[in-house]
């Protein structure tokens, strides 16, 4: 493995995130309930994820707050925009396989 600087790997990490939440933003096709089906964490988890490291470093942000920096929009316009009703097989999934902190 390449040996890099704490810092290099952080920004090389921060680089890689930033890639794959505007990946998200553009992929609106894709559903939350398919990305969490497929491999068990969706927008609202890294949302979470963002507003722990934010909480870890003393840093308040509300869920909605996180939501709109993942999302890039207010959470209850993207799903007014862009969510769909998921039918009942990918509802039946998610309950079978979500983790236990959903």
């Amino acid at each position: 493995m390449v040996d890099l600087s704490q810092d290099k790997r952080r920004d090389f990490e921060a680089a890689a995130f930033r890639r794959l939440v505007e990946h998200l933003r553009e992929r609106t096709d894709v559903q939350n309930i398919d990305l969490m089906n497929l491999a068990g964490f969706c927008r609202n988890c890294l949302s979470n994820w963002y507003q722990d490291a934010a909480g870890a470093d003393g840093v308040e942000l509300s869920k909605d707050e996180a939501r709109e920096i993942i999302y890039g929009m207010p959470y209850a316009d993207w799903q007014a925009k862009y969510q769909l009703d998921a039918p009942a097989a990918k509802k039946a999934a998610f309950e079978a396989n979500r983790p236990k902190d959903h």
